[in-house]
């Protein structure tokens, strides 16, 4: 069992759609204000725990670009 984080830019639509797909998530807490510091938790079939941190300047400048096909040309960034 790992514990992982993910970062998503609404962690609102982002616990939505795990919900929707009927996996168990905890309630979004907001430990502060400021951008990165709303979290929610779940845990996946495998039993690894998953934290996931909104931050939503992510949406601006994704870590991996919309659209891409692959990680030959990405990687090592």
């Amino acid at each position: 069992m790992k514990s992982l984080q993910l970062v998503v830019s609404d962690a609102a639509a982002g616990r939505q759609e795990l919900v929707d797909r009927g996996v168990e998530a905890s309630e979004i807490q907001v430990i502060a204000e400021a951008d990165g510091g709303t979290f929610f938790g779940f845990e996946d079939p495998d039993g690894n725990s998953w934290a996931v941190q909104e931050i939503k300047a992510r949406a601006d400048t994704p870590l991996i670009p919309e659209g891409h096909t692959g990680l030959g040309g990405w990687a090592g960034r």
